[in-house]
C-alpha cells in the first residue's frame, strides 16, 4: 500500500506534465484536444447496468478485442460491451469497427479520484485489459469493489520486464489485485512470475490475435482494389511505418524502380498524424504520389506511390498486394502484428527490430512465411527476390496461411477464463 500512495503523490506532481502533453500531442493531431473530461472519469452514463468491461490501448489492442467481442455479446446476451482507448486512433477503431454496438470512453488517468468517478458510473462486472496494460490504483479499485480483473492477451519483453523491475513494490502489488492472467507464451508467463504475479492464475492461452477470419465478401473486395489499382503491376505494402522508417521504404523503392518501373507502393504510415508528412516526403523524394482518400477511379500507371491515408482497409491492403513489409521493424520500435498479412496468403518482410512479436516472428520464419533481414539496406533485395520468384511467393504464402490456421484456440481458452470468472446466467 505503502508504494501505491507515494504513485498516487507521484501522479499528482506530474498533473501540469501530463497537461502540457496532451496539448503538444494535440498540436500533431487535434483530437488529443477534445473529451478531455473522459480522461478524468467524467463520463456519461452508459446505456446498460450489465457492463462487459474491455480495455484496449490503441489500435492493436483494439484489433485484438475486435475478436473476443462479438463471442463475448453471444455469450453474455443480456449484457453490453463498454471498450476504452488511451488514443484517438484506438477511438476511430472502435468506431470503425462496432459503430453504436458497443459503448465507448477514453479510460481515465490513473487518478484515484478519476478512476473512483469512472467506476462509479460504469459499474462493470468483468473488466478485461488487453495484453500489458498496468494500472495500480485501476486495478487495486477493481479488487476493492470485487469486479473480476482479466488481463488478456499479455506479451512480456525482456525489455518490458526489466522497466517494470525497477519499481518492484508497486509492481507486485499491482499484479497481486489481478484475477487471471491469459498470456501468449510460456516465456511471457515466466517472465510475470519473475515480477511478481502469482503462477496459479497464468495461464498460456496463446495468441489472440491467430483468430483471423477472412469472410468471402472481404476477399472480393480484395480482387476489386487489385483491379484498381492494377492487376499486371507488381504491388508490396510498406504497413505501420514510424518516424525514421519512411525514409527507408522509400529508398528501397526508389532503387527497386530502377529494375521495375511499374512498381507501386502502398505506404501505410502508422498514426494518422504522419499522413501529410509521408505525403511530402515521397514528393521531394521525387515519386508521384497519390492519397487513398482521393483515389475515386482507378489508379493511373504513373503513380509510384499510394498513401494509406484511410482506417480500418489494412486488412484490404494486405489482401490486395503481393508482398508486405511490416514496419516498426526497421527502427527499434519492436514491429506489428504480421498475421493479418499472413492469414491472407501474403509473404512478409521485416527488419531486425521485432520484439514485440517474438514469438509469433519467429514462428512466421520457420515456417517459411516471413524473411526478417539485418539492415534497411537489404530490404531492396529482399522484395525484388520475392517479385522475381512467383513460385517462392506462392509458397510463403501458404506457409502463412497454415500458420494462422494451425494456432487458433486462443479466443476459446479466453472465454473460458472469461466464464470462469463470470459465470453466464
Amino acid at each position: 500500500m505503502r508504494s501505491l500512495t507515494l504513485y498516487s503523490w507521484l501522479l499528482r506532481l506530474l498533473f501540469p506534465a501530463i497537461l502540457i502533453r496532451l496539448l503538444i500531442r494535440g498540436l500533431k493531431n487535434p483530437a488529443y484536444l477534445r473529451r478531455w473530461g473522459e480522461r478524468f472519469g467524467f463520463i456519461a452514463s452508459p446505456k446498460s447496468e450489465k457492463l462487459l468491461w474491455i480495455h484496449a490501448v490503441s489500435v492493436g489492442e483494439v484489433r485484438a478485442a475486435a475478436l473476443l467481442v462479438p463471442a463475448l455479446i453471444d455469450r453474455y446476451q443480456n449484457h453490453r460491451v463498454l471498450i476504452t482507448t488511451m488514443t484517438p486512433t484506438g477511438s476511430d477503431q472502435v468506431r470503425f469497427i462496432f459503430g453504436d454496438k458497443v459503448e465507448h470512453f477514453y479510460i481515465p488517468y490513473d487518478y484515484l479520484s478519476a478512476v473512483r468517478r469512472f467506476l462509479d458510473r460504469t459499474r462493470p462486472v468483468i473488466a478485461i485489459v488487453m495484453e500489458t496494460e498496468l494500472w495500480p490504483n485501476l486495478f487495486h479499485e477493481c479488487r476493492v469493489r470485487n469486479i473480476p480483473l482479466l488481463v488478456s492477451n499479455v506479451r512480456m519483453s525482456e525489455s518490458s520486464m526489466k522497466g517494470y523491475l525497477r519499481i518492484p513494490r508497486l509492481t507486485r502489488s499491482t499484479l497481486v489485485q489481478v484475477s487471471q492472467f491469459a498470456v501468449q507464451a510460456q516465456e511471457d508467463a515466466e517472465r510475470l512470475i519473475k515480477m511478481g504475479a502469482d503462477e496459479n492464475k497464468i495461464n498460456v492461452t496463446g495468441s489472440i490475435k491467430f483468430e483471423i477470419n477472412i469472410a468471402a465478401s472481404q476477399r472480393e473486395a480484395a480482387e476489386v482494389l487489385r483491379r484498381e489499382w492494377g492487376q499486371n503491376r507488381s504491388i508490396w505494402i510498406a504497413a505501420s511505418t514510424h518516424e525514421g522508417e519512411d525514409e527507408l521504404v522509400l529508398a528501397a523503392h526508389k532503387k527497386l524502380k530502377q529494375d521495375y518501373p511499374d512498381l507501386l507502393l502502398i505506404l501505410v504510415p502508422r498514426h494518422p498524424e504522419r499522413f501529410g508528412v509521408v505525403e511530402r516526403l515521397a514528393k521531394r523524394r521525387g515519386f508521384k504520389v497519390l492519397l487513398r482518400s482521393k483515389q475515386l477511379y482507378d489508379i493511373s500507371p504513373e503513380i509510384d506511390v499510394l498513401i494509406g491515408d484511410t482506417m480500418g482497409e489494412l486488412q484490404f491492403f494486405f489482401a490486395a498486394v503481393d508482398i508486405a513489409f511490416v514496419g516498426g521493424s526497421l527502427v527499434p520500435t519492436g514491429g506489428h502484428n504480421l498475421l493479418e498479412a499472413a492469414a491472407v496468403g501474403t509473404p512478409v518482410v521485416v527488419g531486425p527490430h521485432t520484439f514485440n512479436f517474438k514469438e509469433i516472428t519467429r514462428l512466421a520464419v520457420e515456417r517459411g512465411h516471413t524473411i526478417k533481414i539485418d539492415k534497411a539496406n537489404m530490404l531492396s533485395n529482399a522484395i525484388s527476390g520475392l517479385i522475381d520468384h512467383p513460385e517462392l511467393r506462392a509458397k510463403a504464402g501458404e506457409a502463412g496461411e497454415r500458420l494462422v490456421n494451425e494456432n487458433k484456440g486462443a479466443l476459446a481458452r479466453n472465454i473460458e477464463l472469461i466464464t470462469r470468472l463470470l459465470p453466464v446466467g
